[in-house]
């Protein structure tokens, strides 16, 4: 599971530390596509020495879910003005240009295998978005739906698209259809 570190002394070294190694991770994850990363190339990278990195970490994958949790609060938050067709526009936007940016599909393929590895690690991935989901809904008044239906309706359909040729994702998950096809389960749901 990843380790939380840097939290406690935000501008300490513990956070100079992993914030060299993260971005470390995300430099390499861009010039070595398909994976691969180590512990070392890691450390060369970021001037950590590995034992501090295996320290804080314990494998290569805990920490791809560390900078994975921490890029996803960072780059793509969920808003909650209260307004859902808003919110949701621009938050499903905003993810497709994350995942269509060069070096945002390696990044996902690399945070699957991470979670394939660690039960744990994906439940810590995703706990915090799907909490997310759940204020946006909140602030919306929005009963009819959970934050796991915006997984499936949303996410889901999103990571498909961005696996799929270029060409064909103009045709595939547009974003304003998904934030439709929430909305029209929300007001069948209304009934």
């Amino acid at each position: 599971m990843a380790q939380q570190t840097g939290t406690a002394r935000p501008g300490g070294r513990t956070a100079r530390t992993r914030e060299s190694v993260h971005a470390a991770v995300r430099e390499l994850l861009v010039e070595l596509p398909g994976g691969g990363i180590t512990i070392a190339d890691i450390a060369t990278r970021s001037g950590v020495h590995q034992a501090t990195i295996y320290r804080r970490w314990r494998s290569p994958n805990a920490l791809l879910l560390d900078v994975a949790v921490n890029d996803l609060a960072t780059r793509a938050p969920v808003p909650a003005t209260g307004d859902l067709r808003a919110d949701l526009t621009a938050y499903t936007t905003r993810l497709s240009q994350e995942l269509t940016r060069p070096g945002g599909l390696d990044f996902f393929r690399a945070i699957v295998a991470a979670a394939h590895e660690s039960v744990d690690g994906s439940l810590e991935l995703m706990v915090p978005r799907l909490d997310q989901f759940q204020a946006m809904l909140d602030a919306s008044g929005t009963a009819e739906l959970t934050p796991l239906d915006v997984f499936e309706l949303v996410l889901a359909p999103m990571y498909v698209r961005a696996m799929l040729p270029a060409a064909a994702w103009q045709q595939f998950a547009d974003p304003v259809k998904l934030v439709d096809n929430v909305l029209a389960v929300r007001d069948h749901r209304r009934g």
